[in-house]
C-alpha cells in the first residue's frame, strides 16, 4: 500500500524533502548481506510506498507539499530535482505570497478555509495515483503559523474526505527556550484539534535531536539540515520495509496500518515518540563493531528511563515490582522517572536479527497493567541493513515520555492566557476564548490519561 506524504509550512516541507532523500539514499544502497531477489523485493517494497514511476525516469515522490510562501517549496523541488535519483511532481505543490505571520488561527481560519479546495484537489489526484492508498503521513510543526494552523485544518478535511484512511502526523515539538513568543498557544492548539483527527502523532522534540547533533554526531555549528537529516534517519528506520511476521516471507504492505494495529490499542493513547540506535557519523561507522544484546540492552534502558538517546541513561531505573502496590503515579513503591508503557515496537535491521533475543521487552512490568504483555510489544525485523549500519534498532513506543514536555507546554499557555496575553491576535482571525478553554480540556484529558498508567 501506497502512502502519501503531505508536507505542511516550512518545516514540513525542508524535513519532508531528507525523509525522501534518506529513502532513496537507503534503497540505492548495495547489501551484499543479502540475496539479489531479497534485495529486489525491498525496492519494489519501498517505492510501493513513497514513490511512483510514472512516465518519468527517475522514481517521483507521493507527496504534496503545501506552504503559504513561495521559497521554501522552489528550494525544496530544485534541489529534489538536481539530485537525479527522485523528484517532486511539478504540479503536487501549493504556495501563495503571504505567510501565517506565526499564528495558529491565521493559518487555521484563514488560509485553511481560503484554499481549503485547491489543497484537498492537489491530495486527491495523489491518492489516485496510488493503487492502494495506505493513508496519509502529514508533517509538521506546532510553533508556527502555516504548518501548525494550516496544518491542523488540512488534517480535519484529510479525516473529513478520507475517513477509512490511515492519518499519521509527524510534529516537531518546539525547542522549549522558545522559537516564537506564542509558540505555547499554537502547540495547545495544534495538539488538541490533531488529537480529534489522526489516528496517532508521531513526535520529535527539537531539543533532543539538537543534543544528538552535538553529542552523538559531533556536529559544531548545527544548522536547520543537520536536524532535519537525523529526523529523516530515525523516519526511514522506520518506515522502510521490514517483515512483520516471524520468519515473514513478504514484506509488510500496510505500514501505516501495522504501526496503528501494533501501537494504539485506545483512541485516548495518541502519542508516539522514537528512538533509534546507534547514531553515528558516518566516517566513524568503519571503526565501530555493535552486538545485538548490546543494543538491546540500551534500548530497552533507554524506554524506562526515558532517556532519548543512547549517551547520558539512568541505569539506576528500574520497573517497580509487580503486585507491590497498584500502578499509580504518586505510589510511593513506583520508581521515579520510569516510564511505564502501552505499546512498544522494536525494529531490528542488519545480520543475524533472526537470533537476537527481545524477550527483555515482554516483562509485565513495563507495561499498563490493563493489557497483556504479548500483545503490547511487537517486533518487525529484516536482514537488510539500513544506511550503511550493519546493525540497527529502532523503538517507537507509546509511553509516557511526552507528560513532562507536554505538561509544561500546557502550563505556560495557561499562564498567558489567564493574563489575556496576545488573545486579541487570535480572536480577530475568528479563535474565540472557549475554543482556547476547549484546547486546553482536552489536552488536561490527555496529560491525565498518561499519567495514571
Amino acid at each position: 500500500m501506497s502512502i502519501v506524504t503531505v508536507q505542511l509550512g516550512q518545516c514540513g516541507n525542508q524535513i519532508g524533502h531528507e525523509v525522501f532523500n534518506a529513502i532513496c539514499s537507503d534503497v540505492r544502497g548495495t547489501h551484499g548481506l543479502c540475496s539479489k531477489k531479497e534485495n529486489e523485493s525491498y525496492h519494489d517494497a519501498c517505492k510501493e510506498r513513497f514513490f511512483s514511476e510514472e512516465e518519468s525516469v527517475v522514481p517521483v515522490a507521493r507527496a504534496v507539499l503545501v506552504d503559504m510562501e513561495p521559497k521554501v517549496i522552489s528550494q525544496t523541488l530544485s534541489i529534489a530535482a538536481r539530485s537525479g535519483y527522485w523528484k517532486y511532481d511539478d504540479r503536487s505543490h501549493f504556495c501563495q505570497k503571504q505567510g501565517s505571520g506565526n499564528n495558529w488561527a491565521n493559518g487555521y481560519s484563514v488560509h485553511g478555509p481560503r484554499h481549503k479546495e485547491v489543497i484537498m484537489n492537489l491530495v486527491q489526484k495523489e491518492a489516485e495515483k496510488c493503487d492502494r492508498l495506505g493513508g496519509f503521513f502529514t508533517i509538521m510543526s506546532m510553533a508556527g503559523g502555516t504548518g501548525s494552523g494550516l496544518g491542523a485544518f488540512v488534517t480535519q478535511c484529510l479525516r473529513d474526505a478520507f475517513p477509512t484512511s490511515f492519518i499519521l502526523n509527524h510534529v516537531i515539538w518546539p525547542y522549549g527556550t522558545g522559537e516564537v513568543i506564542v509558540q505555547n498557544y499554537n502547540s495547545v492548539l495544534t495538539l488538541s484539534h490533531l488529537y480529534q483527527s489522526s489516528d496517532a502523532l508521531l513526535v520529535h522534540e527539537n531539543d533532543v535531536i539538537h543534543k544528538i547533533c552535538a553529542q552523538l554526531m559531533n556536529i559544531k555549528q548545527i544548522s536547520f539540515r543537520d536536524v532535519n537529516q537525523v529526523i529523516a534517519h530515525q523516519l526511514g528506520s522506520v518506515f522502510q520495509p521490514t517483515y512483520t511476521a516471524e520468519g515473514g516471507l513478504y514484506y509488510s504492505r500496510n505500514p501505516l496500518g501495522d504501526l496503528m494495529e501494533t501501537l494504539v490499542p485506545h483512541p485516548e493513547f495518541k502519542m508516539l515518540g522514537l528512538r533509534n540506535i546507534p547514531q553515528m557519523p558516518e566516517n566513524s561507522l568503519a571503526y565501530s563493531t555493535f552486538s545485538w544484546p548490546g543494543l538491546i540492552k540500551h534500548l530497552r534502558q533507554m524506554l524506562i528511563a526515558n532517556a532519548k538517546m543512547e549517551e547520558g541513561i539512568d541505569w539506576q531505573v528500574r520497573p517497580p515490582r509487580l503486585g507491590s502496590s497498584i500502578p499509580s503515579s504518586h505510589s510511593t513503591n513506583k520508581p521515579l522517572h520510569f516510564n511505564t508503557s502501552i505499546a512498544n515496537l522494536v525494529i531490528l535491521r542488519g545480520k543475524d536479527t533472526h537470533s537476537v533475543d527481545l524477550g527483555s521487552f515482554r516483562d509485565p512490568s513495563l507495561y499498563t497493567s490493563w493489557l497483556n504483555p504479548q500483545d503490547a510489544f511487537n517486533a518487525w525485523k529484516t536482514p537488510r541493513a539500513f544506511n550503511k549500519y550493519e546493525k540497527s534498532a529502532s523503538l517507537v513506543s507509546n509511553s509516557q515520555f511526552l507528560l513532562k514536555p507536554l505538561d509544561n507546554v500546557v502550563g505556560k499557555a495557561w499562564n498567558m492566557f489567564a493574563s489575556k496575553a496576545y488573545i486579541h491576535q487570535y480572536t480577530k482571525f475568528g479563535i474565540e476564548e472557549e475554543d482556547f478553554l476547549d484546547s486546553f480540556t482536552a489536552l488536561e484529558q490527555v496529560i491525565s490519561s498518561y499519567t495514571i498508567l
